[in-house]
Order: structure tokens, then sequence, then C-alpha cells
């Protein structure tokens, strides 16, 4: 237990922390302000100084997409530093081993649930062939920003250029956290 004396209070950091998190899963959960300080006990305005207090920045919820990307580490580190919402890279081993540790439903059922868990960002950034780009592009709309990384079928791992997709992702932001 971590208590702080201020004055002549006791203060319980650690159950602060757990109204914070309870707070934060609230939000992320759809409740709204008033909501989720209702159910932890506190006011609405309160939730609002402690969101402007931690906020990293504003925008678009943005998901990476991508494969056979051999520099995978370089663009996660790129996307992490950026603060992009979801990354799924991977190099041509992984996509292989992928596909061949499912059979032909579960490969399927694993696409179908993966595109439409892409429903939930406001954009998604696909590294892929010109064969994958143009069926994704096809499925999500304007939602994606495509970076065709080869010519269909891609064989082996693609080096991606990670200024390019740091440029990319702040263009899909519009620069604002950059």
């Amino acid at each position: 237990m971590a208590l702080v004396r201020v004055g002549d209070k006791v203060i319980d950091r650690d159950k602060i922390d757990r109204v914070l998190d309870r707070l934060f899963e609230l939000r992320q959960n759809g409740l709204s302000q008033a909501e989720a300080a209702a159910r932890v006990g506190i006011d609405r305005s309160f939730v609002s100084r402690i969101e402007n207090l931690g906020e990293v920045r504003k925008g678009k919820r943005v998901a990476l997409i991508g494969f056979p990307v051999g520099n995978k580490a370089d663009i996660e580190a790129v996307a992490q530093s950026a603060g992009v919402d979801h990354t799924w890279l991977m190099n041509d081993e992984e996509r292989w081993a992928y596909v061949q540790d499912r059979s032909g439903i579960e490969l399927l059922n694993d696409v179908v649930r993966a595109i439409s868990g892409f429903q939930q960002y406001d954009q998604v950034i696909f590294l892929g062939s010109d064969f994958r780009v143009r069926l994704i592009e096809a499925i999500l709309g304007d939602r994606v920003t495509s970076v065709v990384i080869g010519r269909s079928p891609i064989h082996g791992d693609v080096e991606v250029d990670p200024h390019e997709i740091s440029a990319v992702i702040a263009a899909v932001r519009g620069g604002a956290d950059q």
C-alpha cells in the first residue's frame, strides 16, 4: 500500500490508481464522462481535467497492417512512436506460418474477423502487394490508405522505408500529433 501524507490527511495512492484504471476502462468502453464519473463516484469535471492532463493527441484512430515486411521491428517502432492504435505486421516467414497453421475455414474466419475489426479505426494504413492493396481498398473503401510494397505475388520480405511510413501516418492524421 502506497500511503502519502498531505497535511493531516493520509492518501492511498493505490486506491487512486484503481479508480483511475476503472474510469479509463469505462471511458474506453463508450461511457460518457458523466456516466463514468457517476460509476466511480467523482465529478464529471474531474474526469475532463484528468483526460486533458494526460492527453497525448487528438485525432483519428489508426491501424497499420502489412506483410511481408522484412524490417518489421523498424516499422513497428515508427508506428509506436507515432501513437498508432493497432499494428499488425508480419514478415514472410510469419505470414506463411499463419496460413499453414490454419484450416481453410479457420483462415477465412480469421480474415473476416480481422477485416471487421478494422471497422473500429478511422483509417487503416495497409502495406502489401498491388493485388492485396486493390482487394483491401475494395473492402474498406476510403477508410484505407495503401502503400504498395511490390507486385503480386511477393516472394520474400520487403524492406519498407520507415520515413515513408512516418510521413503516411502524419498525412493520415493531418499532422495534428506530429
